[in-house]
């Protein structure tokens, strides 16, 4: 048997777990270990050179995770192409130190580290702002210059100087960034590139800078050196480019010299989704089996990938070379080697919630993860085995409760939460049954699991006292029952017709064919999407088994839904068609006493697609409205003018925020003295405002990481 034959038998038996995703890829000059690269993503902690450490701490935990390679956040080539004033740089030899820092972490475990060379373009936020065009960015507060001919020359040039200072860094590559609307994506597109030169008009000019760079970047670097190029291959933006122009694009790329051409879909002012919880997952990844289909360099699939079954079945199909995950692995570093090892189901699933990831870097925060606190911090957060084993009891088993007991097992603690309820999961099992919300689910299996894994005793449908938790003689006591919906203060709030959020989403409860719902925070907005999909989601949960979850909604819907074209190889502008009617399931008025616009409080880069969702279902938007009372024809409001009216609807539903639980805290009246456990108090039960996985899941692993 040859060498070769002999490694292949080896990698199909040692991989019995999804082998296509463990069988290397050889580019000639090197090779990669196996199909999975964790993708760009700016964290913050790029922009600063005193951060280097911690960034350097970020990637060898990925990269001790199993990854074959990782794509560094975006660093500028020079002062115009800045995300934020100061951003990250690798412009003169001094910048060659601190990268020197990430590429040494990451090489210790056997990983391949890429480094992103970003040109915002008309995107940056800050005063030197340049562009194809003088056209403003809907997203920046600044205006573009439109770019000279010198200056387009001497950019080209400083993508090369990056690039050359990368590989002095030790980097095994570099990654042009072409797509999401940034510069080069500025200059493909008809989009923004208004221009009559020679850098403007045709498809032949429009693509004449993104390859000048690309011939730039090789000629720095040499032959044996990774460049990939990460192509917009859907723009969704009026004017964008159609197919057939991608596949000439990508033609010319690979021609010019790019090793991997790796998957962008949308811009970032497109007015579809494209990586949020509601995209069906791998929504995007037909487009990458097209192109694959027009060159002969490996090809990337990205967007909503977020597991290992899924990501394995495109490289079973052909579809793609690579597969790119960026959130999944601030998720969980280890998603590689659990996938590996058959542990899937030990894998922190991304639910691509946004909310502590490109939320916080959109508002300069540094970036983190709503299911992985650790994320980002990884040298600050420490869970630090414990030299002495304690009793701990943890009250509720909500998010707040599940990140404390698995943080303080691991630790080597002696763990038991009793919850209420006859499953674990708080607030993430009314989550789940959403519309466009169905990954939720995963975090509540992950923590199942991983209780089981971590020996923790989980005591379910049991309502602890306050005398039983002093007769027990925990060491600590952590206080996480989370909370409960806040009830209406007005006439006729007890009647049958008045049911709270969590009746409507448990199934205990149905709602009428016309509904009222109080209260336009996030969860008044998740309700209003589940009254009004067009499945019936009422049924469908009374009906569900225990721990499924609801169908997600199939790709075809969801694209017809948003006017996304479904072909592969679309002629149309962008990849926009017009977008299908709707006939929603129920007539809904979403109301609240403020005047603001309704979804000012909702996360920055998931809020406009929930504020569109309800219009596409037809509801009624109402602010400045005063509840008087509710009787059985409906609900009377008094409206901005001062005259009263009677809504008539079947049903009301109640989101008008949650109290915290906590009676089972201490007080001052109770006997302290007699207390022998420390007690602590988390999540929702310390403070209940409006619902927040996030807070409470970072509280329960700060604590966890303390006691």
């Amino acid at each position: 048997m040859s060498a070769n034959r002999q490694q292949t038998a080896q990698i199909h038996t040692e991989n019995v777990h999804f082998s296509h995703i463990f069988t290397p890829l050889d580019l000639g000059f090197t090779t990669l270990k196996n199909r999975m690269v964790m993708g760009s993503m700016h964290t913050g902690l790029e922009d600063r050179f005193f951060n280097y450490g911690k960034l350097a701490h970020y990637f060898a935990e990925r990269a001790k995770g199993g990854v074959a390679m990782i794509i560094t956040g975006g660093i500028a080539p020079n002062k115009q192409g800045w995300l934020t004033p100061l951003g990250g740089t690798l412009n003169q030899l001094t910048d060659v130190i601190n990268h020197k820092r990430l590429t040494k972490a990451v090489h210790k475990h056997d990983c391949k580290l890429v480094l992103q060379i970003l040109h915002s373009g008309r995107y940056g936020y800050h005063p030197f702002v340049v562009s194809s065009s003088a056209i403003k960015s809907p997203i920046s507060l600044f205006k573009p210059r439109k770019m000279s001919h010198k200056n387009i020359l001497a950019t080209v040039q400083d993508f090369a100087h990056t690039a050359k200072l990368a590989k002095l860094a030790g980097y095994d590559g570099v990654e042009i960034m072409g797509s999401e609307g940034y510069l080069l994506n500025q200059f493909l597109s008809q989009h923004t590139n208004k221009r009559t030169d020679q850098w403007g008009g045709s498809l032949e000019n429009r693509m004449r800078f993104p390859l000048a760079v690309v011939n730039a970047v090789r000629e720095a670097v040499g032959k044996n050196f990774i460049i990939t190029f990460r192509l917009s291959l859907m723009d969704l933006v009026p004017n964008g480019n159609t197919f057939d122009e991608i596949v000439c694009i990508a033609k010319a790329l690979e021609k010019a010299g790019v090793n991997i051409i790796n998957t962008g879909i949308g811009w970032h002012e497109a007015r579809v989704p494209t990586i949020v919880t509601s995209v069906p997952r791998a929504g995007f990844a037909h487009l990458t089996g097209e192109i694959k289909k027009h060159v002969n360099i490996p090809v990337m699939a990205a967007n909503r990938i977020n597991m290992p079954d899924t990501a394995e079945q495109l490289l079973v199909n052909n579809t793609a070379d690579l597969v790119q995950m960026a959130r999944p692995f601030l998720a969980d570093p280890n998603w590689v080697n659990k996938a590996k090892s058959g542990q899937t189901h030990l894998i922190n699933t991304c639910i691509a919630c946004n909310q502590a990831c490109l939320d916080h870097i959109f508002v300069n925060k540094r970036a983190s993860c709503l299911v992985n606190p650790q994320a980002c911090y990884e040298t600050e957060l420490v869970y630090k085995p414990v030299k002495k084993a304690k009793n701990i009891a943890v009250i509720g088993a909500g998010m707040a409760g599940l990140s404390a007991s698995s943080v303080l097992a691991k630790r080597g603690h002696q763990v038991t939460i009793f919850e209420a309820q006859d499953k674990i999961g708080g607030q993430f099992n009314y989550a789940k049954v959403i519309h466009g919300k169905e990954e939720f689910f995963e975090t509540i299996r992950y923590f199942d699991n991983l209780l089981q894994t971590l020996n923790v005793t989980v005591k379910l449908n049991h309502k602890v006292t306050k005398e039983f938790l002093q007769n027990e003689k925990f060491d600590d006591v952590i206080i996480a029952t989370g909370v409960i919906p806040r009830s209406l203060k007005i006439q006729g709030a007890d009647l049958p017709n008045v049911i709270s959020y969590a009746e409507l989403l448990s199934g205990e409860k149905t709602a009428g064919q016309t509904v009222a719902v109080i209260g336009a925070g996030g969860i008044g907005f998740d309700v209003s999407e589940f009254l009004t999909a067009t499945d019936d989601r009422t049924f469908i949960i009374q009906n569900l088994q225990q721990n499924q979850i609801p169908t997600p909604q199939p790709l075809d819907e969801w694209q017809a839904q948003w006017g996304v074209d479904n072909r592969s190889n679309y002629d149309s502008f962008g990849g926009l068609t017009t977008a299908k009617k709707i006939t929603p399931a129920r007539k809904v008025y979403l109301m609240q006493r403020k005047k603001d616009r309704l979804g000012t409080g909702l996360n920055k880069t998931s809020g406009w697609v929930h504020r569109t969702a309800l219009k596409q279902h037809g509801v009624i938007e109402m602010s400045d409205v005063q509840y008087e009372k509710i009787t059985s024809e409906g609900i009377w409001l008094r409206t901005n003018n001062g005259q009263s009216q009677l809504l008539r609807v079947d049903t009301v539903v109640v989101c008008a925020g949650q109290e915290s639980v906590n009676d089972l805290m201490p007080k001052l009246t109770d006997n302290l003295d007699q207390l022998t456990a420390q007690y602590h108090v988390i999540g929702g039960a310390k403070f209940a405002g409006e619902l927040d996985a996030k807070r409470a899941i970072r509280e329960g692993a700060e604590l966890g990481a303390q006691l």
